[in-house]
């Protein structure tokens, strides 16, 4: 049965008190115990600690005595202590650890597996020299004073430790345990992860020892990340005689990209293109893409890049393609979409967007040793100076080899800040949205195992970021219809996985699912006796940056997806130029829809972990451009824009609490959806917002979260009534005594725990249209982040903000749902215009 055609415009939802209103917010924690310490002999377990501490304070005068000829301290003295304790006491231990007390304070570095036993972790802590005794004193009361309860002073921590040690660099090496150097003496470049304030005494004590480092930084609000070349007996030094460093990892965002040539096309085709395209003569819209430069002196490509708007980072690189055509490749993409398509399109082609090129990449080899995160920073002020008034995608297909479990790096993190937007001088927010490919396989690929292949190869740094589209690639092409190839078989069948996409399967579970999307990114073939190659038939058709001896190429994988989805993303602003980057990458999201191919994947009654992989593997599917822009009778899209302040510190009050939540009273077609009583019906609800980072590899619970805050929606049960939604999900709605159910809201597909991951979160929910009529409130409200567990930062007052996308969709004919929401969204902004 045919549907409703899509040709109608998506509601977007006044700000007005009868669709949203303000609540206070205290989030309902369920009443519960605490784990229990664990049981210790007090005696034997406090005499074993202070020996440990005994031990690593003779360790460190004996180190001190022999170094005492060397450079003199830095910065506040102190020493590096690792805490030994087990994983599944993690919480409790971090959440007590430090003692923030007094001027000189004890401070949690990092935290890592320890090399002892997978069963246990180690927390590296800085310790003043005047606190060098607080755990032995910590430990005395352990063991022979008690709590007004009858207590032991000072379980909660003491009982939890295992052991202490002097901490040595490996202590501060928070990367692949596999990386690190095993010649000491051999120079390496280092990212060096240091305490926020201590970039002078770290610049000093370099010096002093003659290590090379980098003079730029990326800030974060808690660290600031530098590049030092170094072997590990320097930095040995350093740590011995410096309170500056955090964390350590090895440098290695150094991109990688494939680059195909092919046949010459005809110059028919690009003037017949060119004959049919209107390109906008003064765009407001661009796309800015972050690559190895454009050939702008391409036909094809010269009317939407101006020479103006030519970048790069080092200006002695010029702006031209240097790097095998790649960013003129992308360049084809960005501006037509798909080429062949337009190639041979019969109708006037619209080009209502430009392009921006900023070259990141020097002519020949690698960057010198850099923070990638400081390199998009400056490329991208080049762009926004030239052009302040554009609204702009910001497309960067460069991804760096390595291995990574979505531990943020201090570049996806600096990625994280650029969307966020925070101005480190006037404090003001500008959000950005940018796209980054998820990476490719650049091993051989074989076609039984290619899709095993993929979910064991990580996501590339820097897909980690928590605010970027990430973009993965799926392939629609498996038409070989070349004769030499007729016995040759493609790798992925239609619909599936493109043969070199990466994913986000082995990561851990509370990273957030990569890719987001996936887009066209072509596919392989074999004949049986080799790796999945390259063929014509199954690649993609964009230009070429030789112009003089060839007008057209081919371009594959995630990076052809990127150029894609930034294309896409492009075409909604240029409909709707006033919508957040937030909104953009809502509705981007929203559109997508899982394949069958990929739903071919799960068993027939799905358990959560097949989709969690069906979302590590391929986000939420394939965006529709139709979706994303227009809505139809028996499927309306409904667009919320709004904000609130998400925390509190009421006066008098140390700690900082919640404060805000927003109602959302949705103009819902009630009669409509009652009259169709059991027919099928499904809504959608996608939550976007952008969080502000704080990275640092300090065990991501609580007190050293990474985002800033995060948001979760909830929806009102078709049983319940909109009062008894309101204590379902906050505290303050609760009258004293009350026993509220906390039951959860069945028939979502994802369900919480999968959609809450990172800072987007959709989901689908399906049942019958009598239940849907009921539920016609959403509430947005937040969870704990650093802004809430760091109050001395001050950024408990802040507001936030978010898109909010509804969609209601009745499958089939003869349900027209949109024209009674659009005559309410009418009447409310009649009665806003009177008010």
């Amino acid at each position: 049965m045919s549907e409703s055609p899509r040709d109608l415009s998506h509601l977007r939802l006044p700000h007005h008190p009868s669709i949203t209103s303000r609540q206070a917010y205290t989030y309902p924690k369920p009443i519960g115990s605490d784990r229990s310490n664990p049981p210790r002999n007090r005696g034997s377990h406090a005499s074993k600690l202070r020996s440990d501490l005994s031990n690593v304070l003779g360790a460190l005068e004996q180190e001190r005595n022999s170094s005492a000829s060397e450079v003199d301290v830095v910065g506040e003295p102190g020493f590096y202590l690792d805490v030994e304790f087990s994983v599944s006491e993690k919480d409790k231990v971090l959440q007590s650890i430090e003692n923030l007390r007094g001027k000189a304070k004890i401070e949690l570095m990092s935290v890592s597996v320890s090399p002892n036993s997978n069963e246990y972790l180690e927390a590296t802590l800085f310790v003043p020299d005047s606190k060098k005794n607080d755990f032995t004193k910590k430990i005395t009361a352990y063991e022979n004073e008690e709590t007004k309860t009858g207590k032991p002073k000072n379980e909660t921590l003491v009982s939890r430790i295992e052991s202490f040690f002097l901490s040595s660099v490996t202590s501060l090496f928070t990367d692949e345990k596999s990386l690190f150097p095993q010649d000491q003496s051999v120079l390496v470049w280092w990212e060096v992860w240091l305490r926020g304030d201590r970039k002078e005494s770290f610049d000093e004590i370099t010096e002093r020892l003659d290590v090379r480092v980098q003079p730029h930084s990326v800030k974060f609000v808690e660290r600031e990340v530098v590049l030092a070349l170094a072997n590990v007996v320097q930095l040995g030094q350093i740590i011995r005689k410096c309170d500056a460093i955090a964390e350590l990892r090895i440098a290695k965002d150094l991109p990688s990209f494939f680059f195909e040539n092919n046949e010459l096309e005809q110059q028919e085709w690009m003037n017949d293109l060119l004959n049919k395209c209107v390109f906008e003569k003064s765009p407001s819209v661009s796309v800015c893409l972050l690559d190895g430069g454009v050939m702008r002196t391409h036909p094809l490509l010269e009317p939407s890049l101006s020479e103006d708007d030519m970048h790069s980072y080092e200006p002695i690189w010029g702006t031209h393609d240097t790097r095998e055509g790649h960013g003129t490749n992308m360049s084809g993409l960005l501006i037509y979409g798909e080429l062949c398509e337009a190639l041979v399109s019969n109708q006037k082609i619209e080009i209502s967007h430009c392009l921006e090129s900023v070259k990141i990449l020097p002519p020949q080899g690698e960057n010198d040793p850099n923070l990638y995160g400081w390199i998009m920073q400056q490329g991208i002020s080049r762009a926004e100076i030239q052009a302040p008034f554009r609204t702009r995608v910001i497309c960067m297909p460069v991804t760096s080899e390595g291995a990574n479990r979505g531990t943020p790096s201090s570049w996806s993190a600096a990625i994280d800040d650029l969307c966020f937007g925070r101005d480190k001088i006037s404090d003001e927010l500008v959000q950005r949205l940018i796209i980054l490919p998820v990476g490719n396989i650049r091993d051989a690929i074989n076609r039984e195992d290619y899709i095993a292949n993929n979910d064991s190869a990580s996501a590339e740094n820097p897909a980690q970021s928590w605010n970027a589209l990430v973009v993965g690639a799926f392939t629609d092409k498996v038409n070989i219809v070349d004769s030499k190839y007729r016995h040759w078989k493609p790798i992925a069948p239609a619909g599936d996985l493109s043969p070199r996409s990466r994913t986000s399967c082995i990561w851990s579970r509370h990273w957030p699912n990569r890719p987001d999307v996936v887009f066209e990114g072509g596919n392989l073939a074999t004949d049986g006796s080799c790796a999945g190659e390259v063929l014509d038939d199954l690649s993609l058709l964009t230009v070429h940056h030789k112009v003089n001896q060839r007008l057209f190429t081919l371009f594959s994988d995630t990076s052809a997806a990127t150029a894609f989805a930034g294309c896409f993303a492009a075409q909604i602003l240029v409909q709707n130029p006033d919508f957040w980057p937030e909104t953009v990458r809502a509705l981007i999201v929203h559109s997508a829809t899982w394949t069958a191919a990929m739903r071919k994947h799960l068993p027939a009654a799905p358990q959560q972990k097949d989709k969690s992989i069906l979302l590590r593997r391929y986000g939420y599917g394939v965006p529709s451009l139709e979706k994303a822009l227009w809505s139809a009778k028996n499927d309306l899209t409904m667009i919320v824009e709004d904000g609130f302040q998400p925390f509190q510190k009421k006066e008098n009050q140390s700690n900082v609490t919640t404060k805000d939540m927003n109602l959302h009273t949705l103009p819902w077609p009630k009669k409509e959806l009652e009259a169709l009583g059991e027919r099928d019906v499904e809504m959608r609800v996608t939550l976007s917002y952008f969080i502000e980072a704080n990275p640092g590899e300090r065990g991501w619970v609580r007190r050293y979260s990474y985002p800033s805050y995060g948001l979760r929606f909830a929806t009102k049960d078709a049983t319940e009534t909109l009062s008894a939604f309101k204590k379902r999900i906050t505290k303050d709605a609760h009258e004293e005594g009350e026993t509220v159910s906390f039951k959860k809201d069945k028939g979502w597909f994802l369900g919480t725990e999968l959609r809450n991951r990172g800072s987007l979160h959709s989901d689908i929910w399906t049942g019958t249209a009598a239940d849907l009529a009921a539920k016609d409130a959403i509430g947005v409200h937040p969870v704990g982040g650093w802004w809430k567990e760091r109050p001395t930062h001050n950024r408990w007052n802040e507001q936030i903000r978010y898109a909010l996308i509804v969609s209601i969709r009745v499958t089939g004919e003869g349900a027209d749902i949109y024209t009674p929401v659009k005559t309410l969204v009418k009447q409310t902004l009649a009665i806003e215009l009177k008010t």
